[in-house]
């Protein structure tokens, strides 16, 4: 089976990302969020994106054109059925994917290969809620999308042999490099990283270091690109407590019990870049560290 058609169900950070390497890629991708006016900011911020990498010499004006008309918005979940490849990348919630891929279902083809971008969510349960256990995969690509060069690809207990292969094969065609990770809580990446961030925001909460010193410490001392708590507010303190609520849930143990202060962080509101304020406060010209 070749995929040709690519349908992308949310048009938040990581949909339009995702939408943004496939258009690249010459894939016809069919973008859709619930909310008609995500997709209309999604496709600026592609153009913009796609924009820096024209600037910083990796593609061409011609390029973008090329990538631009390969993205077409949809404003019902039906009109992406025909897609030969559907990726979910809606928010961090099961009922919410599970909702989607049931209202789904009726409209997709045959051969349609369903996959979630979930970050840390069981593939084998998403997957037995679907009509298609055998063809229905992990797709995880890694924040922003057009930069990271990983996928990780996540084999639920029913996903057969030819689907893992097409889907390492796309991954090749975009330019990225697949990791294969087994299907338990947080699969590889955030297995590793999302407990290092909780422990970032427990320094902070036992008053061990301040933001600024926590995160210019990992930066420095460690050669780490971002501090823990500035990468959390740009994955979302949201995103990162569903994450760890799933480890701690799944694996049973205490080393993965989300920091309160995480959680007062989510409760007031304060989930990073997204809302302007998380650990750092993004409404003036430099972000100022909250604590």
């Amino acid at each position: 089976m070749e995929i040709k058609s690519v349908g992308v169900i949310g048009a938040g950070q990581m949909g339009n990302g995702i939408a943004h390497v496939f258009g690249l890629a010459d894939y016809q991708v069919k973008l859709y969020d619930i909310a008609p006016e995500a997709v209309t900011v999604a496709l600026g911020t592609i153009d913009t994106n796609l924009a820096r990498q024209i600037a910083r010499g990796v593609i061409t004006e011609a390029d973008r054109t090329r990538a631009l008309a390969n993205v077409s918005p949809v404003g019902r979940l039906a009109d992406i059925g025909d897609s030969d490849l559907v990726i979910e990348a809606a928010t961090e919630r099961e009922t919410i994917k599970t909702a989607i891929f049931e209202d789904l279902l009726p409209h997709l083809r045959r051969h349609t290969i369903l996959t979630s971008n979930t970050s840390s969510i069981s593939i084998t349960r998403l997957a037995s809620r679907t009509d298609r256990p055998e063809r229905f995969m992990g797709f995880h690509f890694m924040n922003p999308v057009p930069v990271m060069q990983l996928v990780e690809l996540i084999r639920g207990i029913a996903t057969d042999s030819e689907t893992y292969e097409i889907l390492r094969s796309v991954v090749g065609t975009i330019g990225k490099t697949a990791t294969t990770a087994e299907d338990f809580p947080g699969f590889i990446v955030n297995r590793i990283l999302m407990p290092m961030v909780n422990e970032a925001v427990y320094t902070l909460y036992e008053g061990v270091g301040s933001v600024e010193s926590i995160d210019t410490s990992l930066r420095l001392g460690t050669n780490h690109p971002m501090g823990p708590l500035e990468l959390a507010d740009f994955i979302g303190l949201d995103t990162c407590l569903a994450i760890m609520n799933v480890l701690h849930d799944g694996l049973a143990d205490t080393k993965y019990r989300p920091c309160p202060l995480l959680t007062k962080y989510v409760e007031a509101g304060w989930l990073g870049r997204k809302t302007r304020r998380g650990f750092y406060d993004y409404r003036g010209e430099e972000p100022v560290p909250t604590r």
